[in-house]
């Protein structure tokens, strides 16, 4: 198959293409391999080669909505039995997993071909995906910038066309920032939406697995392959009213959209991005929505001092578990400085510091959820500036949290609200990079922002607008 009729199609268009036979499961994994060796080596996307693996799995995966068509896990989260998952750490480089997570069972179950895993910074920690282990992930916009993070390696290996849809994560942003820094669809469901089993809760509940996609429908599809509330699961949402992929190319009739140019973590936004806010509601006004300027609710700055305890806390948990395990500590050596300074710290929290901080996130919560009284949506920028330079977060380290929330400034709040967020590339900057804008919806409510997105996709096409070769 040529590589320029595989990147016409995304991965619904691809399945359709395997079950009417005008293409096989081989050709797409073979065309999809020819294009990660042309390009990786330049955006450092793909850290795991599970070609081998992917070519036992074509004699399977012959059943199943997006059977054939080829894909990427994340290299933190997901388990894949047999394989390793570094959560793009040396301390769990040779960590192999036993079994397969309920996702990658399902994505597999939907027919997936598994051929690689993506890089991602050290546990997710970061907006960037820079990992001392694997090195910097590049935008295939312009390869002296980020593709954002946690789910880096992801988005570079979507928007450089070696797979049109891979698995994600996010737990502060990492879906949302990097679909935001490579022109794609991100969306982070409602908390309970897909299983982490057989693991536990990330940070509290705020993480969440999805995926980064080119359309808006390969989202929706992926969406209802993985919502499967597993036995055991400590919270899960009913089922939605419909499948998400009936919800895209319905009228989403007229709704009353919020938006802000707030910075939520930071002073304030870049006038690029603050000019998209206006620029997205313009257009979300003349499709016929009712559109307000309002600010959120809630405790902003308590909300961040909480949310860095859970995630130090987390950070502390993870590591010693591993020193258990291995029956020796972590050395210092064994991770980054930011992790290692994240760990210390999360050592000398109390485990009332951690019921607190936990009681600050469900207040803010709650005072989130009043302004869906008033509004059906909350639209604002994705993140606070275009994607900065490989580099620019750890050059200075005691600029490093000042540059941190200045990028990843609108994220974190509805990862600890739980509520389904979508970063849509709708902007581009002067530079020619992507800005994605991000639109929040009451919990349980993913359906509606489906409906909406799939709306401004037909309003405001990104599909044909890939990176250069």
């Amino acid at each position: 198959m040529r590589f320029e009729d595989y990147r016409a199609h995304d991965m619904t268009g691809l399945a359709a293409l395997v079950a009417r036979r005008e293409v096989s499961a081989t050709e797409l994994l073979e065309t999809a391999l020819a294009r990660a060796a042309a390009v990786n080596p330049q955006i450092n996307a793909i850290t795991q080669d599970l070609s081998d693996f992917a070519r036992g799995e074509l004699a399977h995966a012959t059943e199943g909505p997006l059977a054939g068509v080829p894909f990427l896990l994340k290299d933190l989260g997901a388990q894949l039995a047999g394989t390793v998952t570094t959560g793009g750490s040396r301390a769990f480089k040779g960590a192999r997993a036993e079994a397969d997570s309920a996702i990658v069972a399902a994505y597999r179950r939907a027919g997936l071909i598994i051929f690689g895993k993506t890089n991602t910074p050290e546990f997710g920690l970061a907006p960037v995906t820079e990992p001392a282990l694997f090195g910097a992930s590049r935008n295939p916009w312009n390869l002296d910038h980020t593709p954002g993070g946690s789910s880096g390696g992801a988005s570079a290996a979507v928007a450089a066309g070696i797979v049109p849809g891979a698995h994600a994560s996010d737990g502060g942003g990492s879906i949302r920032v990097p679909a935001s820094a490579c022109g794609l669809f991100g969306l982070k469901p409602s908390r309970g939406r897909v299983s982490f089993a057989p693991a536990g809760e990330g940070w509290a509940g705020a993480s969440m697995q999805h995926a980064l996609t080119r359309s808006v429908r390969d989202s929706a599809a992926l969406l209802d392959v993985v919502s499967q509330p597993q036995v055991g699961d400590p919270y899960f949402l009913a089922p939605p009213e419909r499948p998400f992929a009936q919800e895209v190319g319905r009228d989403p009739g007229q709704l009353r959209i919020a938006f802000t140019t707030a910075s939520l973590a930071s002073p304030e936004l870049d006038p690029q991005c603050v000019q998209a806010v206006r620029d997205a509601a313009a257009l979300c006004a003349s499709l016929g929505h009712d559109v307000t300027e309002a600010s959120l609710p809630g405790d902003l700055a308590a909300l961040s001092q909480a949310a860095g305890v859970i995630i130090a806390a987390s950070v502390a948990a993870t590591l010693d578990a591993e020193a258990e395990r291995r029956g020796r500590p972590i050395g210092e050596d064994e991770v980054e400085f930011t992790t290692w300074m994240s760990y210390r710290r999360g050592r000398e929290l109390s485990a009332s510091h951690y019921v607190q901080a936990v009681a600050v996130v469900h207040a803010f919560g709650r005072a989130v959820a009043g302004l869906f009284a008033d509004f059906d949506i909350l639209l604002l920028s994705t993140t606070g500036r275009p994607p900065p330079p490989v580099g620019w977060l750890t050059e200075d380290l005691s600029q490093y949290a000042r540059r941190l929330f200045s990028f990843m400034s609108n994220t974190q709040a509805f990862n600890n609200t739980g509520q389904p967020a979508m970063s849509v590339p709708l902007a581009w900057s002067e530079e020619g990079l992507p800005i994605g804008l991000q639109f929040v919806a009451p919990m349980g409510e993913e359906g509606r922002l489906f409906r909406l997105a799939g709306q401004l996709e037909q309003a405001r096409p990104w599909f044909d607008r890939v990176a250069p070769p």
